[in-house]
């Protein structure tokens, strides 16, 4: 008896976007492999920031909302082939201080088994809209 395995297509990766709008850390979870890494768009590392694990990247993805309490991704793309896939979305947040920012950006997923090993974001860098 042959098994396969699940694939992530374009919905799920909509699906992960709309949970990222909920600002649903256990939804968000659901889609991450065990051995998940985030690695966001700011940190002093060449990278960004690198949460490695599901315990670090839970917090990491919840630091988003702590940065950003209205953080919302508009306008997504998703394509996937492989085990490859690419979401392209406008970023808008505030930040605690008040000062928006408002930018384009995308994520470059490594997915395995269904499930995405690697979330990888990148935004373009633009002065902070003033109060």
């Amino acid at each position: 008896m042959q098994t396969t395995t699940p694939e992530v297509t374009v919905d799920v990766l909509e699906a992960f976007a709309d949970a990222w709008n909920r600002h649903d850390v256990d939804a968000l979870m659901s889609f991450m492999a065990e051995d998940c890494v985030f690695e966001s768009s700011a940190g002093d590392e060449v990278c960004g920031t690198r949460y490695a694990g599901r315990q670090a990247v839970r917090a990491g993805f919840a630091e988003v909302w702590q940065t950003f309490p209205d953080a919302h991704w508009g306008c997504a793309r998703h394509f996937v082939h492989g085990n490859r896939g690419v979401s392209e979305w406008t970023f808008t947040g505030t930040r605690v201080d008040g000062t928006r920012v408002e930018v384009h950006g995308c994520d470059l997923f490594t997915l395995r088994d269904g499930k995405i090993v690697l979330k990888n974001s990148y935004r373009k860098n633009r002065p902070p809209i003033p109060k």
